[in-house]
């Protein structure tokens, strides 16, 4: 009776182990646990960091888009990077008037494809050190990896790092950058 006692024991920590493991394999963002079996806007609206992106989807109306099926890869800004933006800029953005503008940067860190980092590493590699794709707001961005690192480049030139990568979402993939991907206007 022991052994079969110590036998469950066992198999309740493997069990809990192995759980502990696979919740462990997203990374915190924004102090806040980002949970796999949740869309795109459940975990982004509980970042800390990430405060001003999910502002700026509410006012472009784009909350139920990426609550949707997908998938989708979002290249997040984090708060630091709209704050790096010209003053003002952010304030004229989510005015009701600048709603196209506001929803074509978003748009522009949007990918309609689940690309985790292993996935861009690879594309980058067969591509010769960058691969270009097209966004959901019809942006062409180049994706690079090096050295376990993986930049992303605007159409304007402005280099994004991707800060933490492959937070994975039920609808797709959150990689957190620390620059604001702009179109060319």
């Amino acid at each position: 009776m022991r052994r079969i006692a110590t036998l469950l024991l066992a198999g309740t920590i493997a069990v809990s182990a192995l759980a502990t493991a696979a919740y462990a394999e997203n990374p915190m963002v924004g102090g806040a646990a980002m949970f796999a079996n949740k869309n795109i806007v459940e975990n982004a609206v509980n970042s800390k960091d990430h405060t001003t992106l999910v502002a700026a989807v509410k006012a472009a109306g784009l909350v139920e888009t990426l609550q949707g099926a997908g998938p989708f890869t979002v290249f997040a800004p984090t708060n630091e990077a709209f704050a790096a933006l010209p003053a003002g800029t952010v304030e004229t953005l989510v005015k009701p008037e600048n709603k196209d503008k506001l929803t074509k940067i978003l748009t522009c860190h949007v990918i309609g494809a689940k690309a985790m980092g292993a996935d861009v590493a690879a594309m980058a590699k067969a591509d010769g050190g960058t691969h270009k794709v097209k966004t959901v707001g019809g942006c062409e961005l180049s994706l690079k990896a090096d050295g376990g690192k993986v930049t992303v480049t605007d159409e304007n030139g402005n280099v994004a790092n991707v800060a933490i990568a492959d937070v994975e979402q039920s609808n797709g993939v959150i990689h957190v950058i620390d620059k604001v991907l702009l179109p060319k206007m």
